[in-house]
């Protein structure tokens, strides 16, 4: 089985990667995921109970990543056994591109299904695994533009802060040249100090 596909996800790409890493994330947008813990480094073990057709089966299975690079690209590999239903195997080679604020997100999987599914057809399992792969990344491309706007929100709340810091110290900095002739807090360099202190906080707190 091949299958291949393409989404854009209304999110940065280092967003995207992370998320992609979180077992939580994933967890809460695998369709009929009942659990997933591991990590990126050690691997994943999880447990999905899904419907092909007529065979309803619970996979437990074990994943690894390779061939990692971050924030671009990894090689996803693994295999799920579902009892008497057959089993599935294979791997997937996902890629992250930037597009303006976006990120698209390209895959390209090779897979093997054995006993009750492989007799379905590859008809079946090819539409299956495309309606999951959609219901996934639907599921997914929300969670990332929800984390995403609290952040653009955050981004512009400090820009309107730092243009009226600045335009405060650039008043004052005029105010007090004119009235102490720069000698009050060292005059511009004093009040240009300042600035960077008061940016640098706004950052921190920002971050």
């Amino acid at each position: 089985m091949e299958l291949k596909g393409e989404y854009r996800i209304p999110a940065g790409r280092e967003q995207v990667w992370a998320m992609l890493n979180d077992p939580a994330v994933l967890k809460a947008c695998i369709p009929g995921c009942e659990s997933l813990e591991g990590s990126p480094a050690e691997g994943f073990a999880a447990r999905v109970t899904t419907k092909v057709g007529p065979v309803k089966a619970t996979f437990n299975g074990q994943v690894t990543l390779s061939n990692v690079k971050p924030p671009e690209s990894y090689t996803i590999s693994g295999e799920g056994k579902g009892g008497v239903a057959g089993f599935a195997k294979g791997g997937a080679d996902v890629h992250l591109a930037e597009d303006g604020s976006d990120t698209v997100l390209t895959y390209d999987v090779n897979a093997q299904v054995g006993g009750k599914l492989a007799q379905l057809g590859s008809r079946l399992i090819d539409s299956t695994a495309k309606k999951l792969a959609d219901q996934f990344f639907s599921s997914f491309a929300e969670k990332a533009a929800a984390a995403a706007a609290p952040r653009e929100g955050i981004v512009g709340e400090v820009e309107e802060i730092v243009h009226e810091v600045e335009e405060v110290a650039r008043e004052a900095e005029e105010e007090v040249e004119a009235k102490a002739a720069a000698g009050f807090l060292g005059g511009p360099y004093g009040w240009g100090l300042l600035v960077i202190l008061a940016l640098l906080l706004i950052y921190v707190i920002a971050t």
